[in-house]
């Protein structure tokens, strides 16, 4: 056998992610909040670095009629939250030194609703206390403002308000006693089990729908704002255009003087100087990509859902990430990265850009070029509409979609319909005569 050395040379391609790679494919999902924070923290790392935002900020006036341009303008009038509130209370109460520090762990159990979102066992075990010392503290707790506070389900919830307000009768207390005859709309049989006529009944279940059954949501402390939108349409001369909203847009800016005068304490050539110059460059040069390219997809799908411009969201046209990747010549992940974080505010409301993206579906003259999104808009416009007493079932729906043309399975309207958060014809007859609409 003879041994013998050989050398074999193959090629392979492949692609390096860089940091600064990474840092530019994060860039593309940024909001104009996150880019600017991101920018700040940047520079605070780099001497040559610094954060430029729009020199004045977005008005009312200056804006138009911007939704949000006008709720970032409104005062600033929260409240306390829940759980401050509630500890301000408990500070008022005659409670003695142990019953203040079980009083913590209900607090700790307070869910926004103003419900307890544990039982009372569990604080029990919490606390290191018996069960017997919870059950004695509750009533206590029971009796700060607003009534229903601290209580454990919504029939206790509703009790204690309906006893704050001393309208507690035994209709009532039947009522509250047997809620989920309510809930099903079973008002006949409520009426039996609460010994009393239709008439006697109705006019409980009026002082009920003014009880409030999430007496913590009057705490909600600060609203979330509503974002401002990356990209803004309008209407011009020339017709709908899309430009950048450049009243949120930060951008980098280079300090050429920190850098001339570090230069000349230090050599010009100093690898430290020419690494924190070459990485605040390349920030600048990205953040102009990725405006860049944020424009560019915006005016892709501005070019391809006109109608929707035109005629709202039951106009929407089908349309997938790679129609628009071929259109503007860049890869279909950047397209889905710039669609994830970014918003685009029109004239029928602000939506991310990822909601103009849909599938088609055939209609039965052979057009294809209706949308899921635009069936779904036209399913909640039907039900809009609908007679409360007399709801759509699915398979009306079905047929009233045939006759405008679109072909669709029952099961696809009951589909359509759960992502609409929509019940079920019966279960909205049920609510319609619980809420006296039908």
């Amino acid at each position: 056998m003879q041994l013998f050395n050989s050398h074999t040379q193959t090629h392979r391609t492949s692609l390096v992610v860089t940091a600064q790679l990474q840092q530019a494919i994060q860039l593309l999902h940024m909001s104009n909040g996150e880019l600017s924070n991101f920018i700040e923290q940047q520079a605070e790392e780099n001497p040559f670095l610094e954060l430029r935002l729009p020199r004045t900020a977005p008005s009312a006036t200056a804006a138009g009629d911007d939704d949000w341009d006008r709720m970032a303008n409104l005062a600033d009038s929260d409240g306390p939250s829940l759980y401050a509130h509630a500890s301000a209370e408990i500070a008022r109460l005659d409670l003695t030194a142990a019953e203040r520090r079980l009083a913590d762990y209900f607090l700790d159990a307070l869910e926004p609703s103003g419900w307890l979102g544990g039982t009372l066992a569990a604080i029990a075990a919490q606390a290191g206390v018996s069960e017997s010392e919870t059950e004695a503290l509750l009533p206590k707790l029971q009796k700060i403002d607003p009534a229903g506070l601290f209580a454990r389900d919504l029939a206790e919830c509703l009790r204690l308000q309906v006893i704050e307000r001393g309208e507690m009768t035994p209709i009532f207390a039947g009522v509250l006693d047997n809620l989920p005859m309510l809930a099903a709309a079973d008002l006949k049989g409520l009426a039996r089990v609460c010994k009393c006529s239709p008439d006697d009944l109705r006019a409980v279940l009026r002082q009920v729908r003014g009880l409030n059954p999430k007496p913590g949501t009057l705490f909600d402390g600060a609203t979330e704002p509503q974002r401002a939108p990356e990209l803004m349409v309008t209407r011009g001369a020339a017709g709908w255009q899309v430009d950048l909203n450049r009243s949120t847009l930060p951008s980098v800016g280079i300090r050429a003087t920190s850098a001339k005068e570090i230069a000349q304490r230090h050599r010009p050539d100093s690898p430290y100087i020419t690494e924190r110059l070459s990485v605040a460059r390349w920030l600048a040069r990205a953040v102009e990509h990725r405006n860049a390219t944020t424009l560019k997809v915006g005016a892709e799908i501005l070019r391809r859902q006109m109608e929707f411009l035109d005629h709202g969201p039951s106009h929407l046209r089908p349309m997938v990430l790679r129609d628009v990747s071929e259109a503007i010549g860049v890869h279909e992940s950047t397209v889905s990265r710039v669609t994830t974080g970014i918003m685009m505010q029109t004239p029928h409301g602000t939506f991310p850009l990822k909601w103009f993206f849909t599938a088609a579906l055939s209609r039965n003259d052979g057009d294809e070029n209706g949308s899921a999104a635009a069936v779904r808009h036209r399913i909640g416009q039907l039900v809009q509409a609908e007679n409360p007493a007399d709801p759509l079932s699915d398979e009306a729906i079905t047929k009233i979609m045939a006759d405008e043309g679109v072909e669709l399975a029952r099961r696809t309207v009951a589909k359509y319909r759960d992502l609409l958060h929509i019940p079920s014809s019966t279960q909205r007859r049920r609510q319609a005569l619980v809420a006296g609409r039908a």
